[in-house]
């Protein structure tokens, strides 16, 4: 975004967005929320499963149909588009994980 604007809210889609999982929303945030993503254009969407311990990262195709980029399960460093210039360490999404 090249400057804060006026308005009390952006008009500009994200780049990204992550959705946090649960079992009572994971149904709403899968076929819900990630068609309107689609919709705006946003490029990259990350869905994270604490009770799974997964992490799925989706990217908007030219057709605007999401596809699987990456997913993956356990206690282990990825790097994951769009931030792959960084090291993730899932162990510390997940509150039980030993590290």
């Amino acid at each position: 975004m090249p400057a804060l604007p006026e308005a009390a809210y952006f008009t500009l889609p994200p780049d990204w967005v992550c959705e946090i999982l649960s079992p009572s929303t994971a149904a709403h945030d899968r076929y819900g929320k990630l068609p309107v993503y689609a919709k705006a254009d946003i490029p990259w969407a990350w869905l994270i499963d604490p009770t799974e311990r997964a992490l799925e990262v989706h990217h908007l195709s030219p057709r605007g149909r999401w596809e699987a980029e990456l997913v993956i399960r356990g206690d282990v460093s990825v790097r994951a588009a769009p931030f792959d210039a960084i090291e993730l360490d899932l162990a510390a999404l997940w509150p039980d994980a030993k590290r």
